[in-house]
């Protein structure tokens, strides 16, 4: 594990004591009770709840909220640090996890009233409540701003009607953040964020979505019917959720980098292990410099997307803007993430393509982290936008 941390000294590429330690115990935690599953939660589409409650009993699910909330207070390397564990095991549990921390958490986090931090983010910390945040729809990806879901405000109640999709945790989590449309659209300060419970009249799951990878992560529709709603359920200024959100995602983008690492990481451990094992001309695959250059490619590039991936984090740590910092590290992270994957089911051969092995997982899983949270041509779009700045 090689870490970078920007000091007064200088950087420093050592990992420190704490990081050592998650680290360690996150290895053990997902070897003992995720790995034996993966395969069959994965065949499943399987979202193992008691997981993720007992990953907040580890202090994994409130790692960013401080101790005052109920949470682990800790920063974001060592948030890198346990998501890239998971993700080594089980991409859908690393993605799970990341996105209960960085969206619905997060976004409590930064911009809730402290009311709202003191109901949710204790019973979010430690998973008593699994997070939901919702932005994305059928006809909106990228072009949030044209958003058909509307809140309309009714006395000192909000009511909204709409649809999100693609939504982690849409069926099982317990609260969700929703961004709703409260101005026309495509017109400047235009949406606002909601903290909406489940159970509350009209706010249900739709459609959970058969998907290529991270199949033990759910994903769901989410529906908005008249969803009435307390107007201390709004999260901030009317018309600020959108400003809200990028400042959501600029973090989301660091915990999707670290994501991608651990996948790559545990691509290239099968690829370099089946290497060292598998026998053809009377040597070790490894031996001949075909699969060794490949594997010597692999673990370059995984080391260069996990430097930017500390940039980015110690940026966030230091609370400086990291907006272009955060979108290379999950450009960069993301897209080594698939050719790593991809290099890993060429070393296996025909077993690389069949679920006996691992590379056929890891290799499906990649693919999402090129999408979710801004695809790699929008991380594109932002770096190039904070170049003319």
């Amino acid at each position: 594990m090689s870490t970078v941390s920007t000091q007064t000294t200088g950087l420093s590429f050592a990992p420190t004591e704490l990081q050592l330690q998650i680290q360690d115990m996150v290895r053990k935690y997902g070897e003992e009770k995720i790995r034996p599953h993966v395969l069959e939660w994965d065949e499943a589409q399987y979202f193992p709840v008691a997981v993720f409650k007992e990953l907040g009993q580890l202090g994994l699910m409130g790692m960013l909220v401080p101790e005052a909330y109920g949470g682990s207070g800790l920063g974001y390397h060592e948030y890198v640090t346990a998501i890239a564990e998971l993700g080594r095991i089980c991409g859908g549990i690393g993605l799970s996890m990341a996105a209960h921390n960085s969206l619905c958490t997060g976004h409590i986090l930064q911009f809730g009233s402290e009311a709202q931090k003191q109901k949710y983010l204790p019973k979010l910390a430690t998973a008593e409540y699994i997070g939901a945040w919702g932005l994305t729809e059928a006809n909106t990806g990228s072009d949030a701003s044209n958003m058909n879901t509307y809140a309309e405000r009714d006395g000192d109640h909000w009511v909204i009607n709409g649809s999100k999709n693609f939504i982690t945790h849409g069926k099982s989590g317990d609260v969700a953040v929703i961004l709703a449309r409260t101005g026309e659209r495509r017109t400047p300060s235009n949406a606002t964020a909601f903290i909406i419970e489940k159970g509350t009249p009209g706010f249900s799951a739709g459609k959970k979505e058969n998907k290529l990878g991270m199949r033990a992560s759910e994903t769901t529709e989410l529906i908005l019917e008249q969803v009435r709603i307390p107007d201390s359920q709004r999260m901030g200024q009317v018309g600020d959720g959108f400003h809200q959100a990028m400042k959501v995602l600029d973090g989301g983008r660091i915990s999707i980098a670290a994501l991608s690492l651990g996948i790559a990481k545990g691509a290239m451990d099968h690829a370099l292990k089946y290497a060292q094992e598998r026998e053809q001309f009377e040597k070790p695959i490894f031996d001949h410099q075909a699969i060794a250059f490949k594997l010597a490619w692999m673990a370059t590039e995984i080391e260069v997307a996990e430097l930017l991936t500390h940039q980015a984090a110690d940026l966030k740590n230091k609370v400086q803007q990291m907006t272009k910092e955060s979108a290379m590290a999950k450009y960069v992270a993301s897209e080594v993430c698939v050719r790593v994957a991809n290099e890993g089911v060429q070393i296996h051969g025909g077993y690389g393509y069949i679920k006996d092995y691992p590379a056929e997982k890891y290799y499906r899983d990649a693919k999402l982290c090129t999408i979710g949270e801004g695809t790699s041509e929008i991380q594109q779009l932002v770096i190039s936008r904070q170049l003319v700045k």
